[in-house]
């Protein structure tokens, strides 16, 4: 059975526990290696990001343009440990949520542990299948990225399997 979990509600992921099967509901931004980098350097430079990072449910996917008549092309999950060097300190600023694939680094389960944050993992190799769950998308943020930009995305009914716990 699959745990419905809006994303708006953050008292829903405190319960969660690593191996749940879920299907997630609201707002993500899609964030891959170049735009964590750019993000980066905002924080850093003391300039406004594009969201507020409290709250912040990242997707680490870089979707491919949309077909005609489509509201996004392929939309999988990339390897979530290039963005580990970031995450730790993303987290600490209120960063909650993060979708993509594969293993974390301990400092990243550490920060999920310290600042109630949780990992979910989707199925790498089905992103044409995980576009459907996209229910509205548009760049907000460094559109000279391609693919890469960070784009808004309302989705629905999102399949993942919960990976790190706030526990």
């Amino acid at each position: 059975m699959r745990i419905n979990i809006d994303l708006n509600n953050y008292e829903n992921l405190l319960k969660l526990k690593a191996g749940d099967s879920c299907l997630l509901n609201g707002i993500i931004y899609t964030a891959r290696d170049a735009a964590h980098k750019r993000l980066d350097q905002l924080i850093k430079n003391g300039e406004k990001l594009p969201f507020d990072m409290k709250d912040f449910n990242v997707y680490y996917a870089g979707p491919t343009p949309a077909k005609e008549g489509e509201i996004i092309g392929s939309c999988g999950p990339t390897t979530s440990a290039r963005m580990d060097k970031f995450t730790p300190y993303f987290i600490s600023l209120g960063q909650r949520v993060m979708i993509g694939k594969g293993e974390r680094s301990d400092e990243v389960i550490e920060a999920c542990k310290k600042y109630k944050a949780v990992y979910f993992c989707a199925t790498g190799g089905a992103g044409a299948l995980l576009s459907l769950s996209v229910k509205s998308s548009e760049v907000i943020a460094f559109p000279e990225l391609g693919c890469e930009s960070i784009k808004k995305m309302t989705i629905e009914n999102f399949p993942v399997v919960v990976g790190i716990d706030t526990k």
